[in-house]
């Protein structure tokens, strides 16, 4: 084995690490963010969009957890661990889309009947 192969290894749990921390911590915070503002919205009868953050918050730590999956398929030794490994990552993959999915309404303007639409060309 080469010192670069060693390097890499060595190196890369704790990238992997680091990343899958990362995530924990922005999905962990994204989660009390929003439960603090439906609090907020339903004692303190505020109007905070705690969907589009929660929601924003849940697809930004998977990407991290993701980029770790992605990684993690450097240190694959064996065809059963790739199997896992794809597994998760079509798991996260698909968490990922389905949030971005559910985030899409959220961030479309809201028209007043009768207006027209703006991608038209009149």
């Amino acid at each position: 084995m080469n010192i670069l192969h060693r390097a890499v290894e060595w190196v890369l749990p704790y990238v992997i690490s680091i990343l899958e921390i990362m995530g924990i911590i922005v999905v962990a915070r994204s989660g009390l963010t929003a439960f603090w503002q439906y609090l907020q919205n339903t004692f303190m009868k505020k109007h905070l969009d705690l969907q589009t953050n929660l929601a924003t918050g849940l697809a930004t730590g998977l990407e991290f957890k993701l980029a770790a999956e992605i990684l993690k398929t450097v240190l694959i030794h064996s065809l059963s661990e790739l199997y896992i490994l794809g597994a998760v990552i079509l798991l996260r993959a698909l968490m990922s889309v389905l949030i971005h999915f559910e985030m899409k309404p959220l961030h479309l303007p809201h028209r007043k009947s009768g207006q027209p639409d703006d991608d038209t060309d009149s």
